[in-house]
């Protein structure tokens, strides 16, 4: 369990990192990914039933950042990849063509890592991905960012993940993603 000190008037008290149990605290979990990514209500349906489906498959596990008033303000969540998943299928055949394809087996894949806005910049997205991925049995990560040099991506890459495959496209969405890949356990500062 990690702590950090109270930020200003928006935090009050310690944030605490801690394991999550996602499914009861999901709609917590997707207001704070609403604000983060700008998501609307329609979008945070969806997204509702797909962490549910998720958090059913082998090895699925969640942290979460908290306020001392018990606030999520933050959290990460992921699983060992599987090649079945849509995700998996979407950006096989981006990474197949850049000879990343392999990356796809023995990866924990972060499904979701998101920080309100309020509390980002502090170590809490760093704190969320490195708790996560300690506890990974896989000897390396994947993930998929928007393709922008965003400070997601600067975190990323500071954590030693690399560019796998780029302008990747999923269905849906309007911009396109980085597949972005890392040997465990990440690089720390």
């Amino acid at each position: 369990m990690l702590r950090f000190p109270g930020q200003g008037h928006h935090n009050p008290d310690d944030v605490v990192i801690g394991l999550l149990d996602l499914a009861a605290r999901v709609d917590e979990a997707l207001a704070v990914q609403a604000v983060a990514f700008g998501l609307g209500a329609d979008e945070v349906a969806v997204r509702h039933q797909i962490v549910l489906r998720h958090l059913t498959s082998p090895g699925a596990r969640a942290f979460g950042a908290t306020t001392g008033d018990g606030r999520l303000v933050g959290f990460v969540y992921g699983m060992p990849n599987d090649r079945t998943h849509w995700w998996s299928t979407v950006v096989e055949p981006y990474l197949r063509g850049q000879g990343h394809e392999d990356w796809l087996d023995n990866s924990f894949v972060i499904t979701e890592l998101h920080v309100h806005p309020h509390f980002q910049n502090h170590g809490i997205g760093r704190s969320l991905i490195t708790t996560i991925t300690d506890g990974a049995a896989e000897p390396r990560s994947i993930l998929s960012a928007i393709d922008t040099e965003s400070p997601a991506r600067g975190l990323y890459h500071s954590l030693g993940y690399e560019d796998l495959a780029r302008q990747v496209l999923f269905p849906s969405a309007p911009r396109p993603y980085a597949v972005m890949g890392a040997p465990l356990p990440l690089r720390r500062r």
